[in-house]
């Protein structure tokens, strides 16, 4: 004890030497013309830049083998690039596509109602990018009031569409689809600034009025005067049933998720039961079920539902079994000290599940929940399979016109469809990432 004080005291001028030697160092300044710089930086190593032939090297000829597969590899993709070019350009026999452009579009829609897809294309063309231009500012530049906008951004989220609306326009015969579509995008550019502009003043006013021109363009023309969905075909038909399945089968997928999780044993195994019996069955034999059992089972004068109603449920019924199980491995990511937390302050368990875990749980399962989604969209070209003019349906059924018959033109119209399907899930992949980067997913 009596070499205590000792101790602490050859101790104090070793604890005190980093204080004294950053003084040191923050006392020391270089002065040139009589100016003081103050304290340096230590230099740091110079970034060595690698040309661009020094990274082929590097990258594609570093050994033997990398040379072998640089070279195949080239000359195939080389091949490939030759083969499209020449078909696409040169041998490729694009009339059918000239002509039933139209029914590419609208399947077999009267062609004296087209006014009505046009008035509902316009109406998206408004609201949809007054929304986009909300949504377009990150949430610290609404806290601080910034003005500015990420147009690389805006332009990684606007190209996938020009190229499709440039590939569309390039069949077309007539200016007129030309001057509609410079329009659109007029309306679509001030909108978008007319969103970002009152993104701050009335932002929550903005989604409520973009949220009802979106519903009001989509139902007015297409469902008012008698006029329904009978006659729909094409790109049109793709969509519509993309977007019900996709809007409609993501709520019921999670509180099929929840329920597979409630404490209730009835709601759980009815929850368990409907999610294993859909994901048990492909869907193609859920979609003739609906065409020929339904038949059977509904007499005719009871009003049988329509075939693209059939086909819209089960697209809604098989959907949300596979959304339930993603959105149940996000509940389960979620870690249990947060929910005990949760519980801890007070809170009942509606409240943690819907403040707490459903928001982290469906954040973690984005990428899941997108990639179920761009496969719906291409599972939408099953519905050739039971008679209904969709996109897919429509290339196979215009080569067999009296003018086209014969021709072996379905490599043409398989393309095409192929071109459309690829730039639309191309977007929606793109529009996951952008997501995933707002919200941080993976950095934090």
């Amino acid at each position: 004890m009596a070499d205590q004080p000792r101790t602490n005291q050859r101790a104090r001028p070793d604890a005190s030497t980093p204080s004294e030697e950053q003084g040191i160092v923050r006392a020391v300044a270089e002065t040139h013309e009589g100016i003081a710089v103050g304290p340096q930086e230590e230099p740091r190593p110079p970034l060595r830049e690698v040309g661009a032939r020094e990274w082929v090297g590097q990258n594609l000829f570093a050994s033997a083998g990398q040379t072998v597969l640089t070279v195949v590899f080239g000359l195939l993709l080389a091949w490939v690039a030759y083969k499209t070019f020449r078909f696409v350009f040169i041998t490729g026999r694009w009339r059918v596509i000239e002509v039933n452009l139209t029914t590419f579009m609208l399947g077999r829609f009267p062609r004296a109602e087209l006014w009505r897809p046009v008035a509902t294309a316009l109406g998206l063309a408004t609201f949809v990018p007054l929304w986009l231009g909300r949504t377009a500012r990150t949430v610290q530049e609404l806290a601080v009031g910034e003005a500015q906008r990420d147009w690389q951004v805006t332009w990684s989220r606007m190209w996938p569409f020009l190229v499709l609306v440039g590939g569309v326009l390039s069949f077309t015969r007539t200016i007129t689809p030309t001057l509609l579509v410079a329009a659109a995008v007029g309306v679509g550019v001030v909108a978008y600034w007319s969103g970002d502009r009152l993104a701050i003043r009335a932002g929550g006013a903005v989604d409520l009025a973009a949220l009802v021109g979106i519903v009001a363009s989509f139902y007015v023309p297409l469902f008012t005067g008698g006029f329904g969905w009978s006659n729909w075909g094409g790109v049109l038909m793709t969509l519509f049933a993309a977007a019900v399945g996709i809007g409609v089968s993501f709520p019921i997928g999670i509180a099929l998720a929840l329920g597979r999780r409630s404490d209730l044993p009835g709601i759980r195994a009815l929850c368990v039961a409907y999610i294993e019996l859909i994901r048990g069955v492909p869907l193609v034999t859920l979609l003739l079920m609906a065409f020929f059992v339904v038949g059977f089972l509904v007499p005719p004068d009871a009003g049988r539902p329509s075939l693209v109603a059939r086909a819209l449920v089960v697209l809604v019924a098989f959907t949300a079994a596979y959304v339930a199980e993603i959105v149940r491995g996000g509940l389960q990511s979620v870690p249990k000290g947060q929910v005990e937390a949760a519980q801890a302050i007070g809170l009942s368990p509606w409240k943690v599940t819907r403040r707490v875990v459903l928001p982290q749980a469906l954040r973690n399962v984005i990428p899941a929940l997108v990639g179920q989604f761009i496969s719906l969209f291409k599972d939408t070209s099953l519905l050739a399979i039971i008679g209904i003019l969709e996109l897919l349906r429509v290339a196979q059924v215009v080569t067999d016109q009296p003018a086209f018959r014969a021709q072996g033109l379905q490599a043409e119209t398989l393309a095409f469809a192929a071109f459309i399907y690829w730039v639309l899930a191309y977007a929606m992949s793109k529009e996951s990432q952008r997501l995933e980067r707002r919200l941080g997913l993976g950095e934090r």
